[in-house]
């Protein structure tokens, strides 16, 4: 596991700032094209949340823009409407000529090798994926079970029903990480306090619980945070890009549910900042931008890269407009959980940790 120094701590803004946080592109059905001056053309496939998904995909495509603002490259960008779009989409950016094509999702992987082992002169990096073994390809992953452990923790000390709830899109690795560590978070702050808050949704041990069964279906999103509230939830991990948007909804109408956030910053990328106790978020736009730059460098390798709460690839975000409401005790003990799993005193484990 590679480590740095960098880290974001919960009352802290993060070190690690991501590019842009301007608008998403407009959907488009062929690439689109920027006037930079330059040869060098880095391009992007989004997953079927599109680029303006508040979470992974306008994440990843905010390192893009970075590149062409620094760097004085090219991009390019198409949006995959669904699975069927992987192929067809990553053709066109190998008949655009591509030096670099981010690929962005699991759900990516079969597409990108296909495309990878046919044009090997071209270099490819794909996000929440590291089971590509090509020398052309670069995993951009991380370890996303650390920062829930802590958004569990803080989410068992704020809860006050004692039931807390998450809730996938689908049942992939890159979902079920985050499930696991939130899980955890919630088992440790029951070990140090002597409760019993129960987790809604997720069952770490038998790697089961409940999904929506896409990244779209925003109707599903809601009714499903609406039975965890009636079971008494209230604080929810929707791990789901834009289905979290229905869970939102859901907790607005509540009045008394808060949210966690994941991928991204929701108080920011989100209408639902006052519902936002943090988000754990991967800084997926400063790793996308790196490897970008690697390669207009002529310094690539297909060596993973592993965001970690030490490297500043994982953080909590600020808490916000709950900067207030949130006991200082707990603030303290979550900031000191952080920095034990930095050093290395507490694991967090997960069947899907990239470590």
């Amino acid at each position: 596991m590679k480590k740095a120094h960098l880290l974001v701590g919960i009352g802290a803004i993060a070190a690690l700032v991501l590019a842009g946080c301007g608008e998403p592109p407009e959907k488009k059905d062929d690439a689109g094209t920027s006037g930079a001056d330059s040869d060098f053309k880095a391009c992007m496939v989004s997953d079927a949340g599109g680029f303006d998904d508040k979470s992974f995909n306008q994440s990843s495509y905010e390192g893009l823009e970075k590149a062409e603002k620094d760097l004085g490259i090219k991009k390019e960008q198409l949006e995959s409407k669904d699975n069927n779009d992987f192929g067809p989409n990553l053709d066109s950016m190998m008949a655009a000529g591509c030096k670099i094509t981010v690929t962005v999702g699991f759900n990516l992987a079969d597409a990108t090798k296909e495309t990878a082992e046919a044009n090997t002169d071209a270099k490819f990096t794909i996000v929440d994926d590291a089971s590509i073994e090509l020398p052309n390809v670069k995993p951009i992953v991380y370890a996303t079970q650390e920062a829930t452990f802590l958004a569990g923790y803080l989410a068992a000390g704020y809860s006050k029903t004692g039931k807390v709830g998450t809730f996938g899109g689908m049942a992939i690795p890159s979902v079920t990480i985050f499930m696991d560590g939130f899980a955890d978070g919630v088992a440790k702050y029951n070990e140090d306090n002597g409760t019993n808050v129960e987790v809604i949704g997720w069952d770490k041990a038998a790697q089961n619980g409940q999904f929506s069964g896409d990244f779209d279906d925003q109707a599903k999103g809601k009714e499903l945070t609406n039975t965890m509230i009636s079971q008494g939830a209230d604080v929810i991990m929707p791990v789901a890009g834009p289905v979290g948007l229905g869970a939102a909804a859901a907790a607005k109408d509540a009045g008394n549910v808060v949210l966690v956030w994941v991928d991204a910053d929701g108080y920011e990328t989100t209408e639902y900042g006052d519902l936002m106790l943090t988000s754990a978020m991967k800084l997926m736009g400063e790793a996308v931008f790196e490897v970008i730059k690697s390669v207009k460098d002529d310094k690539f390798t297909s060596d993973p890269y592993v965001g970690t709460l030490e490297n500043g690839g994982v953080a909590l975000a600020p808490l916000h407009d709950f900067e207030s409401k949130v006991p200082a005790d707990l603030v303290k003990a979550v900031d000191d959980l952080k920095a034990k799993v930095i050093s290395g005193e507490i694991k967090v484990d997960s069947p899907s940790s990239p470590k």
